[in-house]
């Protein structure tokens, strides 16, 4: 009986513990929550967008947004997912400013209190507010410790970290951050350090600042992982869409995709993956950003999906 009465209050503890999500769980895209002629999306289009990403048979399962109160996101979004079935929503809380932090704190607590918190990969405190130096970087992890307390009410497994640009995870400047979140979302754009296809391909552009900020975060806190938030390339121009030695076309994009979306959604360390993005957005400034789709507009594939 002392046995089984040990046992019980062990696995009584490891069901308090933050659960130890595994790598790979979840793979989709970055989205915005307006639709083709700009309009916030409706529980309809997000339910179509979420469809078109199932029927191209590679395992999507989930979707990164940027917000919870603004455009009804979640609102809108989290029945969608439901009602569609197989998706998960790394959720998009914005840090700045108040009265907004606020009111995206209420739209997230309104959607667990409906609909529970299973529909929920994770949530990302912020996007690239470090990079743009729009809040302190201890302003930013105490609103990660205020959204963390909020939703571990509800489930203590839910992971809440920020998303940002590579180049600001690993500055040291932003290491309180880090030591906050329990994830680190980042994103990584070769197109907009301005590298070739070719130098991008051969020199491993985007791998070596995953490694880089992997090999930042991971001493400041052991055993944290790093989530990918954003990567992509245009395969339109817009009007001046050329960056430096970037070019937007379609075969540029396909060979992006290629070397290293296929590369990062094998791999074992990584829990969760969001390229951007699944649809082109006509209305999205500066032009370049309209044509950073695997899919058009009207949600067909522009090139045959690898993987």
């Amino acid at each position: 009986m002392a046995i089984l009465n040990t046992i019980l209050t062990v696995a009584a503890v490891l069901l308090l513990l933050p659960m130890q999500i595994q790598a790979g769980a979840y793979k989709g895209f970055s989205m915005g929550a307006n639709n083709a002629v700009g309009d916030c999306k409706s529980q309809g289009d997000w339910e179509a967008d979420f469809r078109a990403m199932k029927s191209w048979g590679k395992g999507f399962n989930a979707v990164r947004l940027y917000a919870s109160s603004d455009c009804g996101t979640l609102t809108n979004a989290v029945p969608a997912a439901q009602r569609v079935g197989g998706i998960k929503i790394l959720v998009g809380v914005w840090a700045t400013d108040y009265n907004h932090f606020n009111a995206e704190k209420a739209a997230l607590l309104d959607a667990i209190r409906r609909y529970g918190t299973g529909w929920i990969a994770g949530v990302s405190v912020g996007s690239e507010d470090l990079y743009r130096k729009d809040i302190a970087p201890s302003q930013l992890a105490n609103q990660i410790y205020d959204v963390r307390g909020m939703v571990r009410q509800f489930n203590n497994q839910i992971q809440v970290g920020h998303t940002d640009t590579w180049t600001a995870w690993v500055d040291g400047a932003n290491d309180v951050v880090t030591r906050a979140c329990d994830m680190v979302i980042m994103n990584g754009f070769p197109y907009w350090q301005g590298v070739s296809i070719r130098d991008t391909i051969s020199k491993k552009t985007f791998q070596n600042s995953l490694w880089a900020t992997q090999s930042h975060v991971g001493p400041l806190k052991p055993g944290i992982k790093v989530w990918i938030g954003e990567t992509g390339w245009p395969t339109g121009p817009g009007t001046n869409g050329n960056f430096g030695s970037a070019w937007p076309a379609t075969s540029n994009a396909r060979n992006y995709y290629a070397n290293v979306a296929c590369w990062l959604w094998p791999k074992p360390d990584i829990v969760g993956a969001f390229w951007f993005t699944a649809f082109d957005a006509p209305t999205a400034n500066p032009a370049v950003e309209r044509y950073f789709g695997v899919a058009t507009a009207d949600r067909k594939l522009k090139f045959a999906l690898p993987c």
